[in-house]
């Protein structure tokens, strides 16, 4: 019998499944495939009843029933399960089919196995996925990378499912080789770990610094959903808000208030060290969730380390309040400018590092629809980097430089309020020094190199000497000549 399957996926887990039906709407046929071979014939007799999908007892008959090239498609957990498929499936392909892995993995372990499906005559795509439940089933953001020779054999499939924006255009185009896929993702993820820390950081301040009700906080947030702010993540703050428990209390104040982590943020930051990039907002964005875990902890200290209250005096009158809660927009999105400044700082550093040719418009264009950070405000940096493609910092561009100038005032007044309430902002505040360190033409690292010198002979160089030329001076009057050789981790 003829094959007849366009695609393969196995995995049958919410995301899997919604893929699944999601390239069934658009015309493919897709061959599932699950360990657990009763879940296949589960979403056969239900989800997928009536439909297209094809369902596969195993590996073996899977690929037998796909087309030339093959293309195999997991979605299944990060790491080893990764590499168990891989090694499972290898041996049922011929050169030129594609393997591709569309989880949350790590770009390293994706670097390491393009080359491995690669000295095997198999090609292999690393592809970021985001959206969500929702975003998988009506249209994601896909991020591939990995063979450049598999991009024609799945480009039709990934552009027609995903999110379309701007009249038509997919949130889905080729990233770069090996794990430029992956690594985009990632920087997604990072750059989501920021975009929530700030919401919850204006949510903290209007609760608990302005006494606002979650009702109240639901109206602000479904005005700033309309302007600047619009936005996914604003847009289900604002109905988390609304949502009341079955007592007709809002259920957000009956949530705990430890957050969980999957580890892609994490990842962003160590790789961001790696590379000496500063990333600072969605460093303390990974902290406060860290934070947030030492619940227990924290309601011991909170009855012995003492500090203000709260309550700022802008609560007590209405026209204050309300200029007040434009200070905190104005906070969030100024901080917010900085958080993508940075997140394409890394991506900068990554390109050169790994030799990859990044398009830092068509990245926003990938996240401008079907991901979780999804928002107007990416329109503005496609815009910034299809005016000056080699833009060395957001923060230079015209539009968000007159932005940063326009909210500076009161994102200012916001981290000084809170910090004087003990109201605590780690994430607008780290957004307004990096903002301050950027634009200074010195710092005082002048000190910092001469105490490295003074306790390691670790060398300097001076304002009156060309760069490039290091000094060592003997400090003490007791240390020898000899300095220590210079290098940069």
């Amino acid at each position: 019998m003829e094959p007849t399957g366009d695609i393969a996926l196995i995995g049958l887990a919410v995301m899997g499944q919604n893929l699944i039906l999601n390239m069934n709407d658009h015309g493919y046929t897709v061959v599932a495939y699950n360990r657990t071979v009763d879940k296949v014939e589960h979403f056969l007799a239900n989800e997928a009843k009536g439909t297209k999908v094809v369902g596969a007892t195993s590996i073996e008959d899977m690929v037998a029933k796909l087309k030339r090239p093959r293309r195999v498609m997991m979605l299944v957990k990060a790491g080893k399960p990764v590499d168990d498929f891989i090694d499972q499936i290898m041996p049922h392909l011929e050169p030129g089919d594609i393997i591709i892995d569309g989880g949350n993995s790590l770009f390293e372990d994706t670097n390491r196995r393009t080359r491995l499906v690669e000295s095997r005559g198999l090609l292999y795509v690393g592809t970021g996925v985001s959206g969500g439940e929702e975003g998988a089933r009506r249209g994601p953001s896909i991020m591939p990378g990995g063979s450049p020779a598999a991009w024609p054999h799945v480009k039709d499939i990934f552009q027609s499912i995903s999110a379309k924006v701007d009249g038509g255009a997919p949130c889905c185009d080729w990233v770069g080789e090996q794990g430029a896929g992956h690594y985009v993702k990632m920087v997604h993820n990072g750059i989501e770990y920021g975009d929530m820390q700030l919401i919850c950081e204006a949510y903290n301040i209007m609760k608990n610094g302005l006494g606002m009700s979650a009702d109240e906080m639901h109206e602000v947030l479904k005005e700033w959903n309309t302007g600047d702010l619009d936005s996914y993540l604003i847009e289900i703050s604002r109905d988390i808000l609304a949502k009341k428990d079955e007592d007709g209390a809002p259920l957000v104040d009956k949530i705990l208030d430890t957050a969980g982590q999957k580890g892609t943020g994490k990842w962003t930051v160590v790789n961001s060290q790696d590379l000496g990039i500063p990333i600072t907002l969605i460093a303390e964005a990974v902290y406060s969730r860290c934070v947030s875990a030492l619940k227990d902890e924290r309601v011991k200290a909170a009855r012995k380390l003492k500090g203000p209250k709260p309550l700022l005096s802008q609560a007590k009158k209405a026209d204050k309040k309300k200029a007040f809660i434009d200070d905190i927009r104005d906070a969030l999105f100024a901080s917010k400018i900085v958080s993508y400044a940075q997140g394409y700082m890394l991506m900068r550093a990554a390109a050169a590092e790994y030799k990859w040719k990044l398009n830092y418009g068509g990245i926003a264009l990938m996240w401008r629809g079907g991901c979780i950070i999804r928002s107007r405000f990416l329109g503005k940096i496609k815009e910034a980097f299809d005016n000056k493609p080699k833009l060395e910092n957001l923060m230079l561009d015209n539009y968000f430089r007159g932005e940063i100038k326009r909210c500076q005032k009161g994102w200012r007044n916001v981290v000084a309020n809170a910090a004087k309430k003990g109201i605590p902002v780690p994430a607008f505040s780290t957004a307004l020094a990096f903002y301050d360190q950027y634009r200074s033409a010195v710092l005082p690292a002048n000190l910092l190199q001469a105490q490295r010198d003074y306790f390691g002979a670790h060398t300097y160089e001076r304002v009156d000497q060309p760069r490039g030329q290091f000094f060592h001076t003997n400090w003490t009057g007791r240390g020898g000549s000899t300095s220590s050789s210079t290098y940069n981790v």
